[in-house]
């Protein structure tokens, strides 16, 4: 059978872990579609692959919209004519307030992009991956920590994490006919602009503030790299990786 130039979506791509992996996945000889909601933050993240710019596509992308969601992949199919992998890495908080004090805009903005989101994503590149030659793709979704356990003053982005996870076992589940395989990445405060705050303090379940460790991003677009190098009949359905120190395991 002959070979082909693998093709993959990164969602959240402007930063942060989204950054990383899809930047990661050009250095892995991969064709990498850069969604974001802002442009700007996508070509300098393609920028800083240097050569490998080439192989890279930027697609402003609001996920929580149908329209744009469906546009992104349109785009990706005109541009790179398959899908082998789909990153779901594309989320955002509500602020940590009280969960009674939320309101429903901040509770709807979150399930929108982190839940509505991946399954519009996940819907958009099944489409694609059932009816390719060689068939099927992965699809592989960032569930992160709290998809096991909140932290405090999190109840929307906790909530869609946990969701995700029951997504991850259907998308599993319902892409076998297709050849389509789905797995979880659970992250626990990778080095980020979004996590920069662990290393100054965060509130812990006991009401304390306390300085949580750190660990290289790097680590998490490699082990998204692995788990989509695996031939379709491998499939890492979870895994979690995370500051050694941070947290989690213990309850503290």
């Amino acid at each position: 059978m002959a070979t082909h130039q693998k093709v993959a979506v990164v969602t959240g791509a402007g930063t942060g872990i989204g950054k990383a992996a899809a930047v990661a996945l050009l250095h892995n000889g991969y064709r990498v579609a850069f969604a974001g909601r802002r442009r700007e933050p996508l070509a300098e993240a393609i920028a800083q692959a240097g050569s490998l710019a080439a192989n890279a596509l930027a697609v402003p992308t609001d996920v929580a919209d149908p329209a744009s969601v469906a546009g992104l992949f349109e785009k990706v199919k005109a541009t790179f004519g398959r899908l082998d992998v789909l990153f779901n890495n594309a989320g955002v908080g509500a602020p940590p307030i009280n969960l009674e004090e939320l309101t429903f805009a901040q509770w709807k903005n979150v399930v929108d992009i982190n839940l509505t989101g991946a399954f519009l994503c996940t819907q958009e590149a099944m489409r694609i991956m059932k009816d390719q030659t060689p068939r099927g793709g992965r699809i592989i979704n960032n569930g992160s920590i709290s998809a096991h356990a909140p932290r405090p003053n999190s109840a929307p982005y906790t909530a869609t994490k946990h969701a995700i996870t029951g997504l991850t076992k259907s998308t599993s589940l319902d892409g076998r006919k297709y050849d389509i395989a789905c797995g979880q990445i659970d992250i626990g405060n990778a080095g980020t602009e979004m996590a920069a705050r662990m290393a100054q303090g965060v509130p812990q379940a006991n009401g304390q503030i306390a300085i949580e460790p750190l660990m290289d991003v790097g680590h998490v677009a490699s082990a998204v790299v692995y788990m989509a190098s695996l031939p379709l009949d491998a499939n890492v359905q979870f895994m979690t990786i995370m500051a050694t120190k941070m947290p989690f395991v213990g309850r503290g």
